[in-house]
């Protein structure tokens, strides 16, 4: 079963999942959380306590899973998973690398630091990314000024992947209009990104609005060792094709 937990600050949404869940589970308490979230037009941080005693979900139980989280995934600002279960952890982990908003795994012990993480995460995110783990190339969408958070989160993400893997294949980044950041720490932790990362990356794609073409020389500057090419920003497909693609 899946149960609420109250002893939570105004703003986080917290649940325990206990024994086996079902579907009517899933209905009863995750389907109207995501739905009053919606009403109120809130977005949502969610901590999942999952301890020794959970013992899986049923099919319907996954598929309920499934269907909410493409319905609710860009609501999320962030979520939590409190757990000491090993496979919980490593599953939880690689999920994140899909995940829009950033996903952090907690030990038990540790709970309150994941009610700290999600209250001190800041309001809807600048950055959204994902991971494409077949072909190792990341997927960056602007649409806001780019905050410190946007970038830890990146950096989550890509040094998770770089912790197995030699180098990233590519990074596409997409956006109708330059931003600019949020504040100066939005600007250092950019910069701190690109220092540490550029020399990683095989290929850089730009799927942008055409006005920002010109952004691909500056680009290249800071991605010297990365092959930098530029799409209209209708060409999504086309510049992850390109990033995947072998450079040999």
């Amino acid at each position: 079963m899946i149960e609420r937990i109250e002893d939570v600050p105004p703003g986080i949404d917290a649940v325990r999942a206990v024994g086996k869940i079902s579907r009517e589970d899933y209905e009863a308490v995750i389907v109207p959380l995501v739905e009053d979230a919606a009403r109120d037009g809130r977005r949502l941080r969610c901590l999942c306590r999952i301890g020794p005693d959970f013992q899986g979900m049923t099919p319907g139980a996954v598929w309920e899973d499934v269907e909410i989280g493409l319905r609710a995934l860009r609501s999320f600002d962030g979520c939590a998973v409190v757990s000491d279960i090993g496979w919980i952890r490593e599953a939880t982990r690689l999920a994140g690398f899909l995940m829009p908003c950033p996903v952090r795994v907690f030990s038990d012990r540790d709970r309150d630091k994941a009610v700290d993480w999600l209250s001190s995460l800041p309001e809807g995110v600048g950055v959204t990314h994902r991971l494409v783990p077949e072909s190792g190339v990341v997927v960056v969408e602007i649409a806001e000024p780019l905050r410190a958070a946007d970038f830890d989160a990146l950096a989550l993400t890509v040094d998770s992947w770089l912790d197995t893997h030699a180098r990233l294949q590519g990074v596409v980044i997409r956006a109708r209009a330059i931003h600019g950041w949020e504040n100066i720490a939005g600007l250092v932790r950019h910069i701190r990104f690109v220092r540490d990362h550029h020399r990683k990356v095989n290929r850089v794609a730009l799927a942008v609005d055409g006005r920002l073409a010109a952004l691909v020389p500056s680009v290249a500057e800071h991605f010297v060792h990365a092959e930098v090419r530029s799409f209209g920003y209708d060409g999504l497909d086309d510049a992850i094709a390109w990033t995947a693609a072998s450079t040999n």
